[in-house]
């Protein structure tokens, strides 16, 4: 279902979730428009109080809404997409020296454009990438937020442009963070959880409410606030519209360099921190923890429920904010709460995107509390399945040094340990689910224990099996292939690593493998 931003925020109690074109859109679609349009208009709550009280309304009221309404119509102008003066976050009239334009496929990070080729893509930088005018401003809120560092078009009035281009941009803000979104049952709720309680200065306003329109020209700068932060904007862009058979499209784009943040300040609420230890770093510095390609969230849960500023590992500011609400009393520990991240993956010189990574656990509201019985659990559950994973891996080369193999280079291969966090992933976030449903019932969570440390036994149990047959099966087919080179005699199966371990034969034979009358097994005859 498509809404406008006015009739989003007017009824966001019906509105259960937000979806984009791809994961990444979502906290490019909070950050740009829907939480400062919010913060703007209504204020930010100054107290837990406060927004205890919103959070209990589960919608705006009848005052707030008429206050939204005011405020789109004094701003409406602000929100035009092709104003002549001043559209949405583009710059009008921007231009390149040759009047270039380039392919909307830029804005789109899943599109083949330049040196971003993506595997299996259909389409060629060639290609005309027609986007609906909705579509266009997804993107460009998108490419607002996680842009390349590639380097772009020099525009006319940019007085810091070289040789026709600009070199040197940083991605886009949210690329250099691991996101961090707690996500509620309705978008009203998920607009109050993104919602940090801070007082009226500190906040700023929107890029949408700047005095001068943006211009070609941009600017190394601190941000100005949260609402400052959360609208960046690091690109310039031109979206250019064409009368199609299907009605408006946007076919090409001018985007060239915006705005650089000068230091990612302590207020982003929207990550999680780690303390650099870095000699010459100054004492105290933080840098943003970045997910990890192909890593569950739930892995990381040690550092994700740190709500008491560890050494080293600092969680987000929101997710300490739920801590204190929590203790307050303003929201309830059954609350299904669910914590969505979000990354992106740059390749070369952060040039093209290699990949988008998005992840969601439920997040039981009692495990924030640091010396609660559900924090000690989800945290040990966690580090138990770590565990299980360097104990098979640890029989995987335990089972090579017998057989006199090289072990797994630490750095090269696949281990066996990724087979039980495979098979973990799904326990775990039925764990995490059950614990949040129980609301910190003690008898609840003590079964939900047990059964998990029983399933997450017989799933690693299996796979130790599998890993034992596959060591034993190849010792056998050494043996087997010793015994053709020296005797000429039968030679005996490896067998299917996935089955049970079978006990070791006295011929020498797997339980159930025949020879050939040939002498080659089956499965040497079809290879």
């Amino acid at each position: 279902m498509k809404v406008g931003i006015e009739e989003a925020l007017l009824r966001a109690e019906e509105f259960s979730d937000l979806v984009g074109d791809v994961p990444t859109q979502v906290p490019a679609l909070l950050r740009q428009v829907l939480l400062p349009v919010v913060a703007d208009a209504l204020g930010l709550p100054a107290t837990f109080e406060e927004w205890g009280r919103r959070f209990a309304a589960h919608a705006f009221t009848s005052a707030e809404q008429e206050v939204l309404r005011e405020y789109f119509t004094a701003y409406r102008d602000r929100f035009e997409v092709f104003d002549q003066e001043r559209p949405f976050g583009q710059v009008a009239g921007l231009r390149t020296a040759k009047d270039e334009t380039k392919s909307t496929a830029l804005l789109v990070a899943t599109a083949a454009s330049g040196n971003n080729v993506p595997l299996f893509s259909s389409r060629t930088d060639a290609d005309v990438y027609p986007l609906a005018v909705d579509e266009a401003v997804r993107w460009l809120l998108h490419v607002q937020c996680w842009d390349t560092a590639a380097i772009k078009s020099g525009a006319v009035g940019d007085s810091k442009v070289k040789a026709g281009k600009t070199t040197g941009n940083p991605t886009g803000p949210l690329g250099q963070l691991g996101v961090l979104v707690p996500m509620g049952t309705s978008l009203y709720d998920t607009l109050l959880l993104n919602s940090p309680i801070l007082p009226g200065p500190q906040v700023g306003m929107p890029q949408w409410r700047a005095k001068k329109a943006a211009s070609p020209e941009w600017d190394t700068r601190p941000a100005e606030g949260l609402l400052d932060l959360w609208t960046w904007q690091p690109r310039r862009v031109r979206l250019i519209p064409e009368e199609t058979g299907d009605g408006v499209r946007v076919t090409r784009i001018v985007l060239s360099a915006g705005d650089r943040l000068r230091e990612l300040p302590d207020y982003e609420p929207h990550t999680a921190w780690k303390t650099v230890t870095d000699k010459k770093a100054a004492a105290g510095t933080r840098r943003p923890r970045r997910l990890a390609s192909g890593r569950a969230i739930w892995r990381g849960m040690q550092a994700l429920l740190d709500v008491e500023h560890a050494d080293r590992e600092h969680t987000s500011d929101l997710l300490m904010q739920l801590s204190g609400l929590r203790g307050e009393g303003e929201i309830d520990e059954d609350y299904p709460l669910r914590l969505e991240a979000f990354g992106a993956v740059y390749g070369t010189q952060s040039a093209v995107v290699e990949d988008l990574l998005h992840d969601a656990i439920p997040l039981p509201i009692s495990a924030l509390d640091r010396d609660g019985d559900v924090f000690e659990l989800v945290v040990e559950a966690t580090e138990q399945a770590e565990q299980l994973e360097k104990a098979i891996n640890g029989l995987s080369q335990d089972l090579r040094r017998a057989l006199r193999a090289e072990p797994i280079p630490w750095d090269k291969g696949n281990r066996p340990g990724a087979l039980v966090l495979h098979a973990l992933d799904p326990l775990v976030r039925r764990m995490l689910a059950g614990v949040q449903e129980s609301g910190g019932d003690q008898d609840v969570v003590r079964r939900g224990q047990l059964a998990w440390e029983l399933k997450a036994w017989e799933a690693t149990r299996h796979i130790a099996d599998q890993v034992v047959f596959c060591g034993w099966a190849g010792h056998v087919r050494r043996a087997g292939h010793r015994g053709r080179t020296e005797q000429g005699g039968n030679v005996v199966l490896a067998g299917n690593c996935g089955g049970p371990v079978p006990q070791a034969p006295r011929g020498g034979v797997a339980p159930g493998c025949r020879a050939s009358p040939s002498g080659r097994s089956r499965t040497q005859s079809r290879r």
